[in-house]
């Protein structure tokens, strides 16, 4: 098999290379929408306790779609929990691929959680929105997006199981690298 695919870019892969772009984009789906579900009951416990959670789903509804109903409202956020949720699982779902032999997939779904929390929710929004940063507010702040970021991480490791180790015998012979 290896030398079938050695050092062919994906593109010239034929079959092989569509059915691994295909199942692919089919797992960012998959993953990611089982990861988007994954999150909300947690998020529904600290919004329930009263602490902060999805701030930026708030403002990038009301920065975009203005004043809306509460229906309306309740639409757009769910469409954009799952888009942000299908873009960001394909980069960990590459991550998965690579760091395969070297971390247990839990490891990295928690490494990716915790980074994509600090990078975006905790630094890139608020210097967008020109908010202070959760280290700046308090660990009541910064634990609830935290470890619901650390939920989805574990989320996509845990079911992205089956297409990890269908590919990662391709990625390890050159077929999708």
């Amino acid at each position: 098999m290896s030398e079938q695919y050695a050092r062919k870019p994906l593109a010239a892969q034929g079959d092989a290379g569509r059915r691994f772009v295909t199942d692919f984009i089919r797992e960012v789906f998959r993953s990611g929408s089982i990861a988007a579900l994954a999150m909300i009951p947690f998020g529904l416990v600290f919004f329930a306790l009263g602490l902060r959670v999805n701030e930026y789903g708030i403002k990038f509804i009301q920065t975009f779609f203005g004043d809306q109903p509460p229906g309306i409202r309740f639409g757009f956020f769910v469409i954009e929990h799952f888009v942000i949720s299908w873009s960001v699982s394909m980069p960990l779902l590459l991550a998965l691929l690579v760091t395969r032999r070297r971390l247990p997939a839990i490891v990295t779904g928690l490494a990716y959680g915790a980074g994509f929390y600090v990078l975006i929710n905790s630094l890139a929004l608020p210097w967008a929105f020109g908010d202070p940063t959760p280290w700046q507010m308090g660990v009541k702040v910064i634990y609830p997006s935290l470890i619901i970021h650390l939920i989805y991480g574990i989320a996509i490791a845990l079911t992205s199981k089956p297409f990890i180790s269908r590919y990662a015998n391709h990625l390890e012979a050159g077929a999708i690298a």
